[in-house]
């Protein structure tokens, strides 16, 4: 698999964090308050108010991802063992018979590779990790 490949966009993360920070930390601590405990509050309130946030995010990766996916499909093609990346892997495995369970696989080796870069990239900036919100 070749380096540079990235699970989500900068823009996508920027705009899912910007959400996230929007939201009114007094809005949750009333929501405590009264009782919720700390999952009831992200569901009942944290997350309706991200929401929007996370789909404009989702929406941004996506396009980048579609954009990055033709481009490299394009001008470096797809040579497995040297120039593959996980996408045009993905993409390969989906074009043969029985390759759904090893594209499969590869999609959750890919987000589990961005979730662990976001993890750590916040434990690097000296923020909350995603684990430890």
């Amino acid at each position: 698999m070749a380096a540079g490949d990235h699970g989500v966009s900068a823009d996508g993360a920027r705009a899912i964090r910007l959400a996230t920070e929007a939201v009114d930390p007094k809005l949750e601590q009333a929501a405590s308050t009264l009782g919720a405990s700390r999952t009831w509050v992200f569901v009942t309130v944290t997350l309706p108010l991200i929401l929007p946030g996370i789909i404009a995010g989702t929406i941004l990766a996506f396009a980048k991802a579609m954009g990055e996916f033709g481009a490299t499909i394009t001008f470096v093609s797809n040579i497995p063992g040297e120039t593959q990346t996980i996408p045009s892997a993905i993409y390969a495995f989906l074009q043969v018979p029985g390759g759904q369970e090893a594209a499969g696989r590869l999609v959750i080796i890919a987000v589990a590779i961005a979730m662990a870069a976001l993890v750590l990239s916040e434990a690097a900036a000296g923020g909350k990790t995603v684990a430890g919100a």
